[in-house]
């Protein structure tokens, strides 16, 4: 019986407040044709046997290949494959051009680079209103340390681990007249920056330059030729204004000259901006080891979206110059 009061929009949205992860589901027809679709309604059903479910809609073109094979594939997705999560979700196209596949048990294609892949045997099939739903045993499965891709409220997401105790950098509590607390976003910002940034002071003094100057080469590193103004409005951001003063302690250094107004990089200025690239990058390193790779990727996100919604119209650094 349909209940003509019932808001299907509304229930929809409901139901995509609940995060799930991204699978593509892949089997072979048995004229040989390879079929693959996106689907998050994936989920576990029992460990012993180990059992595993999925649902198709009853319109989808692939129903009857699912319905009449025997095997088929689960691929939990990497934060890396959301672009073959949209592939595999549309319609008119080659899904498997250009990707070199694995072997797997079956002849059920099997995608390389994802967090999981469960091989199966179907071993029921339900009706479910306006779906059938697959309950498949596993034959095989694999997985790693890939972050996962997931869905929510109708647009990809990435995963951040909580931890399973509150974290907190001090035990003390702010004394009643004081607003400040650890858990100030401009604090907690200004700290990481300033404890990663002190991790480059000693690379910075064995080459005799200022944090100030480490900002000049960085730029300049990026774009050459510019002129003073022209550094000034890309590092804006920092709240230093660099002056003659500065620039000319990097000509005596020999790593910048002039010309015609505009600063370039010598060759030693080159070669110390590349140790200094070399060394932040070594510390990214030990971030996203400490971290780990979902949650080092899930920062970095966020503090894009942070930089976007606060940026006052800073140069584009990196756009091609005309």
């Amino acid at each position: 019986m349909t209940n003509n009061n019932f808001d299907s929009k509304a229930f929809r949205a409901a139901l995509g407040t609940f995060t799930t992860g991204v699978t593509i589901i892949t089997a072979t027809a048995q004229d040989g044709t390879r079929v693959g679709i996106t689907a998050n309604s994936f989920n576990s059903v029992s460990l012993d046997p180990p059992l595993v479910l999925w649902s198709l809609a009853k319109s989808a073109n692939s129903l009857p290949v699912f319905t009449e094979t025997k095997h088929w594939n689960v691929h939990v997705l990497s934060v890396e494959q959301e672009s073959l999560s949209g592939r595999f979700a549309s319609r008119g196209e080659d899904k498997f051009a250009g990707i070199e596949l694995d072997d797997g048990l079956t002849d059920a294609p099997l995608l390389p680079g994802c967090t999981a892949r469960f091989q199966c045997r179907t071993a029921f099939i339900h009706d479910g209103g306006d779906h059938l739903i697959f309950i498949g045993e596993v034959l095989r499965f694999d997985h790693n340390d890939l972050p996962p891709l997931v869905f929510q409220s109708g647009q990809y997401a990435l995963t951040a681990r909580k931890p399973r105790e509150e974290i907190r950098l001090t035990r003390a509590e702010p004394p009643p007249e004081c607003s400040y607390t650890e858990d100030l976003l401009g604090y907690l910002l200004g700290r990481a920056h300033f404890q990663m940034v002190n991790r480059l002071k000693g690379l910075l003094d064995e080459q005799h330059l200022a944090q100030e100057q480490f900002f000049i080469l960085s730029v300049l590193c990026i774009r050459d030729r510019l002129t003073l103004d022209d550094i000034n409005e890309y590092i804006a951001y920092t709240g230093y204004t660099v002056d003659l003063n500065d620039m000319e302690v990097l000509i005596t250094g020999g790593h910048v000259v002039i010309e015609d107004g505009r600063y370039r990089l010598t060759a030693d200025g080159r070669e110390a901006s590349l140790h200094q690239i070399a060394q932040a990058k070594a510390i990214e390193e030990e971030l996203v080891e400490a971290l780990g790779p979902g949650d080092a990727m899930a920062l970095k996100l966020l503090l894009k979206r942070l930089i976007e919604r606060t940026d006052p119209g800073l140069p584009d650094l990196w756009a091609v110059s005309n």
